[in-house]
């Protein structure tokens, strides 16, 4: 989001019921705080002199953090609505501007034709075989909705729309058209489409066959509202809240998915550097994204005209109610939380001030632990923090949940929506392809020539420089050939004269069963298409070959040979893999099909031809259908989702051909943690069973390490510190001492202690330190040292009855576990470690942990 603008909290605030909660239960918060703190200054201040002070600086955390976390909601929820807005509204313009892209190529080869040309300079009257030619032109290409032959004088010398006849036009494109040596686009009101409001025509002069002299006009009709209701039934938001438009240069809307709403021509505000500000139109406040177009392969669409999504802010933050997180397994949920602060530090806020809480109620317990008499003031202190501790957990947790979950969501939504992207680009492009081949197959020099076994020089010539033309057109093609009944290739872009070398690395031959599907082609509408898979005329490299039947010129029922199109899948796919990825970092997309074998590839890894590893039942969707999920890949958390091609018109819908591809994305949040997953639910101690009612009960620190519970004898600890103040220092000793950290209770001369991997030296694995870690300072027999753990549980008391020595431990200090605890009835077992044993291990080189 652009920074340029400063955001407006109060005006967004409003609109964001769970922020307004976070917010209400920060300020409670912040004033429970102040009243312990007054409380404490007033009832014991000379025994709570070392927490005052950590207690007076968490609140001036809790009062910026109530500012500035509210802020930082506010901005993300804000950043989120405009990016998903925004990758939208690019789209609209890119699949529109490829789409018309194509349509130059069209008006380019069409104005060409032979027989189209030597009709329209008078040199034969068979105006009813034209009028069949254009309309198997309209029937291959069914983007058009009119195809128009005029003369020079504005004449219409044939069209294939009868509905709408037309004798003459004045239209300036006509004029525009026969004096430009190029194609002319034109969007506006005509009077070659009497019943439009505004037609969308691509037009081009077109020569006398013989004398080159200019003879006519050609206008190809695009069929723009068809088209434009396409793109917007297929990727509009499905709840409707947002509008998705087609603007001109002058912020016209030129297409809306709701005209009701919003209607063709009107202006609309727009909005291209993505500022976070509200923007008035009739009467109601939006956000919004607007994006010109980026162009494609040079061709930058008609002048000025840009896709944009609208949504109101009234409705811009609600969402549908989901329970992704609940579908979680425990490890990937807590796992991918604990990259909070990358793909949302709004939420690693929230977990940071939670874990400040828990750390000063448990450093306030071990303080006291084991005092008496005035000390039992700060202790009923302690017990109103942690009381409030635990209300605010609750309060926190439900925060982190609801924004934990609108992440999660939002960003499967947004994977889901650049899958679907994929697949629908991929569909349209080889859409075209379809259609040129059978196209081509129709050119009537091509079927004279496959017709007359007497083949001289020039006639070839003229033949290659037909395909080599067309090639210049359509530029997504490696090579373009054509071949006789026998299968042997006998002109082609690439193919040699009768009187030069062949080129002995391209085939001269297709194979057998091409051969025979192409011999097989009913009607002049019918193709076929290779498997994906390596061939010699791809560099032995896998993609697709197009192939239609060529016809004897007097017998449409006789094939006497096929055109072939080599698609250049390599660098199409990867386009609009890249395309529809965008700038984004930790992202790969593939294009796979239902064995989940691989056609393209942003990974490096997964080339094409191997196999991508993905759920059976996501290969087995229906057309159409999307899905997305949060799981492991590559050793990362990441948000999967997959889109199943449905076709494009009636490409792969009623054509009878079917290749279904997914197009499969995977965005990557940080690498999966060694993190058992911490239930506090499980470990809470039930009010009632710790038995702590005698003077002489014992009082335990207790902390996780991988999920599980330990404890020490609360005597021995002084305080617990977050794992981010250690210094992390690589000497010679423990592989599992990793650095030093300065105690701040009763450390005057802040002097360092070693920090230790407690973990690492139990499982023989190192930690990999995230920000629920923290490293508790133990002291025994006149030395310091520091233990990194988990994270904190509590300081409770346990009767001797609760208290039994652990299992194979004896009488003998030769294990680190010595007793266990066993609290809520025995329902919950904490692991007591030995001090002594700790510490005579952990200061000596050779000696390694042993847990029983």
């Amino acid at each position: 989001m652009n920074n340029t603008t400063p955001l407006q909290i109060d005006t967004f605030l409003p609109y964001m019921r769970n922020v307004i909660r976070c917010e209400q239960a920060l300020h409670e918060l912040n004033l429970m705080w102040r009243m312990i703190e007054a409380t404490a200054k007033m009832t014991c201040a000379s025994e709570a002199k070392a927490v005052l002070p950590t207690m007076a600086a968490t609140r001036d955390g809790f009062n910026r953090l109530e500012q500035e976390l509210v802020t930082s909601l506010v901005h993300e929820k804000v950043s989120t609505v405009l990016s998903a807005i925004g990758t939208k509204a690019q789209y609209v313009i890119d699949i529109v501007v490829r789409n018309l892209y194509e349509r130059t190529a069209d008006i380019g080869f069409l104005a060409t034709d032979n027989e189209l040309c030597a009709f329209t300079a008078g040199l034969h009257d068979m105006q009813g075989k034209i009028r069949a030619r254009l309309r198997a032109y309209r029937n291959k290409y069914t983007v058009y909705d009119e195809i128009i032959l005029l003369d020079v004088a504005g004449n219409v010398l044939v069209q294939i729309d009868e509905a709408t006849p037309l004798e003459a036009s004045t239209d300036p494109l006509l004029a525009a058209s026969l004096a430009s040596d190029t194609y002319v686009e034109t969007f506006r009101a005509s009077d070659l489409r009497p019943g439009k409001e505004k037609a969308l025509i691509y037009s081009r002069r077109m020569l006398h066959p013989e004398t080159g002299v200019v003879v006519g006009v050609l206008c190809l009709c695009f069929n723009f509202e068809q088209e434009m209701a396409g793109i917007f039934n297929s990727h509009r938001d499905p709840s409707g809240r947002a509008n998705m438009l087609l603007l001109d240069g002058s912020n016209q809307v030129i297409a809306s998915a709701d005209k009701t709403w919003i209607p063709v021509g009107v202006r609309v505000p727009v909005n291209h550097s993505n500022e976070p500000e509200l923007m008035m139109y009739a009467g109601r406040e939006y956000l919004v994204r607007t994006f010109p177009a980026v162009g494609y392969q040079g061709y930058m669409g008609p002048p000025g005209w840009q896709g944009q999504v609208m949504v109101p802010v009234e409705v811009a933050f609600t969402e549908a109610s989901s329970n992704h997180l609940s579908e979680l397994s425990p490890a990937i949920a807590e796992g991918l939380l604990s990259h909070a602060h990358s793909f949302c530090p709004p939420l690693h806020e929230i977990m940071v001030a939670a874990e400040t809480i828990r750390c000063v109620v448990w450093n306030g317990k071990v303080m006291t632990a084991g005092q008496t008499n005035d000390m039992q003031k700060l202790k009923t202190i302690l017990d109103q923090i942690s009381d409030t501790g635990t209300r605010s957990d609750e309060l926190f947790a439900k925060s982190i949940a609801d924004l934990y979950e609108t992440v999660v969501a939002s960003s499967m939504r947004d994977a889901e929506f650049v899958s679907h992207l994929l697949v629908d680009l991929l569909d349209r492009n080889l859409y075209e392809r379809a259609d040129d081949c059978r196209w081509w197959a129709l050119t009537p020099e091509l079927r004279r020539v496959l017709a007359n076994p007497e083949r001289d020089w020039e006639t070839m010539a003229d033949v290659n420089g037909i395909l080599k033309y067309i090639n210049c057109l359509y530029t997504v093609y490696t090579r373009i050939f054509v071949y006789d009944g026998s299968g042997e290739i006998i002109a082609s872009n690439q193919l040699a004269l009768p009187d030069q070398e062949m080129d002995p690395a391209i085939a001269t031959h297709i194979d057998t069963d091409t051969l025979s599907q192409v011999l097989a082609l009913r009607t002049e509408q019918d193709y076929y298409v290779t498997p994906f898979s390596p061939t010699p005329m791809y560099e032995d490299e896998p993609t697709y070959i197009y192939h239609a039947a060529i016809r004897d010129p007097d017998d449409d029922a006789l094939v006497i040979g096929g055109i072939g199109i080599i698609f250049d899948s390599a660098p199409e796919f990867s386009a609009m893999l890249k395309s529809g990825m965008g700038s984004k970092d930790n992202c790969s997309a593939f294009f796979i099909n239902r064995q989940g074998v691989i056609l393209s590839s942003t990974d490096a890894s997964r080339p094409v031809g191997s196999r991508l590893e993905i759920d059976a039942t996501l290969l087995a969707l229906a057309n159409g259908s999307s899905a997305s999920r949060i799981l492991v890949h590559d050793g990362h958390y990441a948000v999967m989702a997959c889109t199943v091609s449905s076709g494009y018109r009636e490409f792969k819908v009623s054509d009878g051909y079917r290749e279904d591809i997914l197009a499969v994305v995977f965005d990557s949040f940080g690498p999966v943690r060694d993190y058992a997953g911490i239930s506090k639910m499980d470990t809470a101690l039930v009010s009632g069973t710790t038995g702590a009612t005698e003077i002489d009960d014992e009082e335990f620190a207790t902390f996780f390490i991988d999920g599980k519970l330990f404890a020490l004898p609360a005597e021995c600890v002084l305080e617990a510190l977050p794992a981010s103040r250690i210094s992390m220092a690589s000497i010679n000793g423990r592989a599992e001492r990793i650095g030093l950290i300065v105690p701040e209770r009763d450390n005057d001369q802040k002097n360092y202690v070693w920090v230790f991997d407690l973990g690492h030296a139990m499982r023989g694995k190192p930690a990999i330190i995230a920000n629920h870690h923290q490293v508790i300072i133990v002291r025994f027999g006149g030395q310091m040292i520091g233990l990194l753990v988990s994270g904190l549980h509590g300081v409770p008391q346990f009767n001797a009855a609760q208290i039994t020595p652990a299992p194979f431990a004896g009488n003998t200090s030769s294990s680190l576990i010595s007793k266990v605890i066993k609290a809520n009835a025995g329902k919950l077992l904490i692991q007591v470690m030995d001090v002594a044993y700790l510490f005579a291990t952990l200061m000596t080189k050779e000696n390694e942990l042993v847990v029983t």
